[in-house]
């Protein structure tokens, strides 16, 4: 591959003969990236769910939990029927037995003749990436139709271990190649550093304050207070389930990038997709696809440069928060919960309902959304016809679960140190708030290094996930009532909950009736997701208990 030297230097996992021979029928690589092939629809979804826990790879998962079972302790037809399998896969497959190549000759011909994209929506697959930074994750992750991504949590999963005696996390070669790779490296050599001493110090402090909690909850909280420290170069794991439309047009606004990692990304994941669906990618090499590639990769630098030109001033945030930027009418979503239901144009509705009384529209508005008793259970789609604009800065750990709501529009700054960081609240009380402070002094003594001799985008990987990121969400009040609803829930992070808390408070503003049916918590839970009652009745029996 051209951008080979970009990959990440990660330790292979060590396969031994039946690994490999038990894993070729299902996977088409056992490397760093990896498509999924001949599995049930519901096993390979369990496997790549279990990205988000998972410490190793998946394909170990899947080995160790789906087909060893079988093979070592299943009964003699189980174990005969997998044998079986596998024999029929190594002399044949799938691909002789029926007529593929049929089918692949109508993918390529609609597609390629006559340009019918409705059709690559048609075949899906899974696609598995090892190891990539959270740069390039969340980078491919802005995709947001045709694909669902699971990424590796930095809540669960100890990230302060060693591979072959490096912490994981990526090395831009460019960064090496422009005299700064002994800087950077010391920089996220010490960020590991602290994230594992830190992940000690608030076990320690965790245990004392809260003597009644199981020690593996502890280590989760402490992971997730502690992984702020982890820096945006961080590698981890992302399973990836798209069709072909959709992995298209992630290989296409990866080709040019200015990032190498993410132009490797683009070359791996084409090499491993063409495995599974070759035709529903022909038009990758094609010259109008080149040079569509080619504008989205300069499209950056284009519109960064411009924007320089006019001289914007730099509004830099010193906290997080949500920015409603505006919003449009409630009148709007009562004349279309009307419309569905009269003979009237919207325009003859709209103009009505600015009439009728304030108790007429509540009447209208209950018997619409009905005794709901679950956020689950979906309001209607007349709530799409008004939107609203949030603006937010909060830190990239949290971030990285609001990201994931994709059915609106959202688009992120770049990944920076200009906004400041936030520093947990537990971290501040158990008085080690200085190793933090200390440790995001050297980040954006990097980060600015970086940028000032490279640029914007390589000086990313020196921002960390304590550091803010800026970001809008356009949504309609549907979108609205599912993610505020789904993300003030008490199992949710508190700091993504205070921000969709504070979305609430500006929606109820604008749509008081509206707001008035949506299942939001606004309560405040500690990390073992009890209320503020209770935290005072416990804070009361620990002070007792002291003085006995």
């Amino acid at each position: 591959m051209k951008n080979h030297e970009y990959a990440p230097r990660m330790s292979s996992e060590s396969w031994s003969t039946d690994d490999l021979r038990y894993l070729e029928p299902f996977t088409t690589n056992v490397g760093n990236v990896a498509a999924l092939r001949n599995l049930p629809p519901e096993l390979a979804g369990a496997l790549c769910s279990r990205a988000s826990r998972a410490k190793g790879s998946l394909l170990r998962v899947f080995l160790d939990e789906y087909v060893y079972p079988v093979v070592n302790g299943g009964d003699d037809v189980m174990r005969e029927q997998f044998e079986d399998l596998i024999c029929f896969f190594e002399t044949s497959g799938h691909e002789t037995a029926l007529d593929n190549n049929r089918a692949r000759s109508f993918f390529a011909k609609w597609l390629a003749q006559y340009g019918d994209e409705s059709i690559m929506q048609m075949m899906g697959t899974y696609l598995v990436f090892r190891g990539v930074s959270q740069v390039a994750m969340k980078h491919l992750e802005d995709s947001r139709i045709g694909v669902a991504p699971i990424e590796q949590s930095t809540r669960y999963v100890d990230f302060g271990e060693r591979k072959d005696g490096r912490y994981l996390y990526y090395t831009d070669p460019d960064i090496v190649a422009a005299g700064l790779g002994k800087k950077y490296e010391r920089v996220m050599d010490e960020l590991f550093e602290a994230y594992r001493d830190m992940v000690s110090r608030m076990q320690s402090w965790l245990h004392e304050h809260f003597p009644d909690e199981k020690p593996g909850v502890v280590q989760k909280k402490a992971f997730d207070l502690a992984r702020g420290f982890l820096p945006m170069s961080t590698l981890g794991q992302v399973a990836f389930y798209g069709n072909g439309q959709a992995f298209e047009y992630i290989i296409s606004k990866a080709t040019e990038h200015s990032l190498g990692e993410l132009r490797w990304v683009a070359e791996a994941s084409h090499e491993e997709l063409k495995k599974i669906m070759p035709s529903l990618l022909t038009r990758l090499g094609t010259p109008k696809m080149i040079h569509y590639q080619h504008e989205l990769g300069l499209r950056p630098f284009k519109m960064r440069t411009l924007a320089s030109e006019f001289d914007f001033p730099i509004d830099a945030e010193t906290n997080s928060g949500v920015r409603l930027v505006d919003a449009d009418s409630e009148d709007d979503i009562i004349a279309a919960m009307l419309f569905s239901y009269s003979n009237s144009s919207l325009e003859t509705l709209r103009t009505r309902v600015s009439t009728i009384s304030l108790e007429d529209k509540k009447v209208i508005i209950e018997t619409y959304i009905g005794d709901r008793q679950e956020r689950w259970q979906k309001v209607g789609r007349a709530l799409e016809n008004s939107f609203v604009r949030f603006e937010i800065t909060m830190n990239a750990g949290a971030y990285r679960d609001l990201q994931r709501q994709r059915m609106h529009t959202q688009e992120r700054q770049l990944f920076t140190v200009e906004h400041g960081y936030d520093v947990p609240p537990e971290i501040e009380e158990a008085g080690f708030a200085d190793y933090v402070h200390e440790a995001m002094s050297k980040v954006k003594e990097l980060y600015n290094v970086v940028r000032d001799t490279m640029d914007l985008e390589h000086a990313q990987y020196a921002s960390t996930l304590y550091h803010r990121t800026r970001f809008y969400q356009f949504q309609n009040i549907r979108q609205a009532f599912w993610e505020i609803e789904l993300r003030t829930g008490s199992q949710g992070h508190p700091d993504y909950r205070v921000i969709e808390q504070e979305k609430y408070r500006l929606l109820e503003e604008r749509f008081p009736l509206l707001c008035r049916h949506m299942k939001v918590d606004m309560g405040d839970y500690d990390f073992a997701r009890r209320g503020q009652e209770e935290r005072i009745k416990e804070k009361e029996r620990r002070l007792l208990s002291r003085k006995q």
